[in-house]
């Protein structure tokens, strides 16, 4: 294993690449650190430190998992990545439902530089929008939803053109700062950048979520409640384990080509497998099904009815067909099985049992809608791992999202693919696949 690692860094290429990754992930907690101008340091500081909460605590949870950011803490990165994302999200849907942006699209890498163009200028509107939010919202003095009743800014800063054209001004430079972190880390560094940025924002709350729980067992006098820490660890693991079995998982459809004879020599009749994954759509259907449920859930709280609490019979009921809905829409936007009919036969293949056409795009989107289901209901049963483990033990739900949900299944995502990029220039130089027990020259890793 540690002979492994070491051959990691023997790659210079490599090395620079994750020494490249490192150093703009450190960049990107710094920003963390740096608070908006005209924000009170020490009631901040009391705020975070206290566990003072609003009403809206589950919508922020939420949202600072997915967005690699943080709300309530009024730095520069406060927002995050999610703009960037929110405006990724659309042109991707938009590419599938505008026949325009759909030839764009396919006119190779220069049509994708312009979709990519067109998402980062999106970007910044949006991050204007949401950051203006945040000044009237959540910075707006004594406001109970967000803040519990705390102040954090004074009266006569607030309602300034100076202080609302700084928050705005700076939330949206912090965001598109962190864009380019994202960009840069794929393009010179390992990995998807914007994904390890989220990862990062996710691994950064563990210390934090597993201290909470010790502090409050130590003060008061149940140490028995530390051993509950261990139990969650063993479930950690069982979780990441089917987490990683699903996500790598998926279905072998056969394709034949057909034997071209051209004098003496034979040409195709290569046997090759289309790969149909169980979870192809990852964590999407999980982050809409939430934040679909997320505001009914808080205007109803607001009028103390208690209905689409987190962990009721209603919220999970209606959480898990969120998630089969979504499953199924999202699938049904990215894959086109006609369009993969389509190419098959013009590559001159075929699937062996299923004549080409109509039979073969029936067959795809059969098997497509199988599979599908599989993956959405066990999203479903992950997505619903941190409120039994909340009711079961009794733990905060900040502790419990770490071993099910939206976080699990992004950070396995996110170190799956870095595997694999680690093992792709391991095993081009003749290395052994990090965490492989093959040969010299063979072996798949991972």
């Amino acid at each position: 294993m540690f002979a492994r690692a070491y051959d990691v860094f023997r790659i210079d290429e490599l090395r620079r690449k994750i020494l490249v990754t490192i150093g703009l992930l450190a960049v990107f907690r710094l920003g963390f650190h740096i608070p908006l101008p005209g924000v009170d340091a020490e009631a901040l500081s009391k705020f975070l430190h206290g566990g003072t909460s609003g009403g809206a605590k589950g919508f922020l949870d939420v949202f600072n998992i997915l967005s690699a950011g943080d709300l309530l803490s009024c730095t520069l990165f406060s927002l995050g990545i999610m703009p960037y994302i929110s405006s990724s999200i659309i042109f991707s849907l938009l590419v599938k439902v505008v026949p325009a942006l759909e030839k764009i699209s396919k006119e190779g890498s220069q049509g994708q530089r312009r979709i990519n163009q067109w998402t980062r200028l999106a970007t910044v509107p949006i991050c204007m929008m949401q950051a203006a939010f945040i000044w009237g919202g959540a910075l707006r003095p004594g406001n109970q939803f967000f803040l519990g009743g705390a102040q954090l800014v004074s009266e006569d800063v607030h309602g300034t053109f100076w202080f609302a054209s700084t928050v705005i001004i700076g939330l949206t430079a912090g965001t598109i700062f962190l864009m380019w972190i994202g960009e840069q880390i794929t393009e010179y560094g390992i990995g998807n950048g914007v994904s390890l940025l989220i990862m990062a924002g996710i691994v950064t709350r563990i210390p934090d979520a597993i201290g909470q729980v010790v502090t409050a067992s130590l003060a008061e006098g149940q140490r028995s409640e530390i051993a509950k820490l261990g139990y969650m660890a063993v479930l950690f693991l069982v979780v990441t384990m089917a987490v990683v079995y699903i996500t790598k998982g998926q279905r072998r459809v056969p394709v034949q080509y057909a034997k071209l004879v051209r004098g003496r020599s034979v040409y195709g009749g290569q046997k090759h497998y289309l790969p149909l994954k169980v979870n192809a759509v990852s964590v999407m259907p999980v982050i809409f099904a939430s934040t679909l449920l997320i505001i009914p859930q808080q205007l109803l709280s607001n009028f103390g009815i208690t209905l689409l609490d987190r962990g009721g019979f209603l919220y999970s009921a209606l959480y898990v067909a969120g998630i089969v809905f979504f499953s199924f829409f999202w699938v049904g936007m990215m894959f086109n099985p006609k369009e993969m009919a389509d190419q098959i036969k013009e590559h001159g293949a075929f699937i062996p049992g299923i004549r080409p056409g109509r039979r073969t795009q029936d067959f795809l989107d059969e098997s497509i809608q199988r599979i599908t289901l599989a993956g959405a209901f066990f999203l479903a049963v992950i997505a619903l791992v941190p409120d039994v483990i909340t009711h079961a033990m009794g733990l905060p739900q900040v502790t419990a999202a770490f071993v099910g949900g939206t976080s699990i299944l992004i950070t396995v995502s996110v170190a799956l693919d870095l595997a694999d990029r680690v093992n792709s220039y391991l095993l081009m130089r003749n290395y052994r696949g990090f965490m492989d027990g093959g040969s010299l020259k063979g072996g798949g890793g991972f």
